[in-house]
């Protein structure tokens, strides 16, 4: 780092995990920077150029184009702190879904994504959006068809975060929604959270036999497994294939259906917080086989 405190190309390329030939064509394409120079023409970064190149990766992770991250990049850097808070998001989020406006609701998710990045988007907006939507839903407040349109819709989002999670080196995780099982949201947040900290992500999605699970850990056991339901019964239908895999693997159970009792009947852990909070504990906590349980 400069005396004064400014930031060196390959400084700044160290901190941000960014190459300096990329941080260079973010310049260049974007005006994303606008570094000082030395008398021999190097370039010299402040940390508001930092906080914005943060900011850039944390929207392409969210699934934005280039360009697109780096006109909201740009609009959120300069040290400005988030002036809405994650209930208007919500609001707003509601008000555009409750319309049937795709385009709208995009855009909706396209902002809490910049101003909050994904981790608190999942947790404290998108979640428990959709926890209250279903709730709403039992009480006659929202319609079948708000309801799904709103899944889809926020589905179709999560899925697109997910694309190429498979690929990389970090440690790997299998994940799948009890047999009989369609709610797979907290599932794909539990995912994406993972992969923003280098796991790999094999994702088995809704309705999954659990012997289909099996056969997938004995090709390559990961270090962990998880399985959600949001009802107890998903998880009562297939007990023993389950403490089948808890005996062999580490497996964890998650989702409103799973509960402590229940993991220490099949060997498995019990994640008993949300799924953002429990893949970054899970992550956090580094990888534990199942024999070191």
């Amino acid at each position: 780092m400069e005396p004064s405190g400014l930031l060196r190309i390959g400084e700044l390329s160290r901190r941000a995990g960014v190459s300096p030939e990329l941080l260079r064509a973010w310049e260049k394409r974007y005006g994303l920077l606008k570094p000082s120079r030395t008398a021999g023409g190097l370039r010299l970064y402040t940390a508001e150029d930092e906080a914005r190149v943060a900011r850039m990766c944390a929207l392409l992770d969210s699934g934005l184009s280039a360009a697109e991250a780096a006109r909201l990049a740009k609009g959120t850097g300069n040290g400005s702190k988030v002036m809405v808070t994650t209930a208007e998001f919500t609001n707003e989020l509601r008000s555009c879904l409750s319309r049937y406006d795709d385009a709208s609701a995009q855009l909706a998710l396209d902002r809490v994504f910049a101003a909050i990045g994904t981790d608190a988007a999942l947790r404290d907006v998108i979640v428990p959006f959709l926890n209250d939507l279903g709730e709403r839903w039992a009480r006659d407040e929202a319609t079948v068809g708000e309801e799904h349109f709103a899944s889809n819709v926020i589905q179709g989002r999560l899925r697109a975060l997910g694309r190429g999670w498979d690929h990389g080196f970090g440690p790997r995780a299998v994940l799948a929604c009890a047999p009989g099982e369609l709610h797979e949201i907290g599932l794909l947040c539990f995912g994406i959270t993972l992969r923003s900290r280098g796991w790999r992500i094999t994702y088995m999605g809704a309705d999954t036999p659990v012997q289909c699970v099996a056969s997938k850990l004995a090709d390559e056991p990961p270090a962990i497994t998880v399985v959600a339901a949001v009802t107890r019964d998903r998880f009562d239908a297939s007990l023993a294939a389950l403490r089948r895999v808890g005996r062999e693997h580490r497996l964890a159970i998650g989702g409103a259906g799973a509960d402590a009792a229940l993991a220490r009947r099949l060997g498995a852990e019990h994640l008993d917080q949300d799924p953002v909070s429990a893949a970054a504990t899970i992550a956090n906590a580094g990888i534990v086989t199942a024999g070191a349980r």
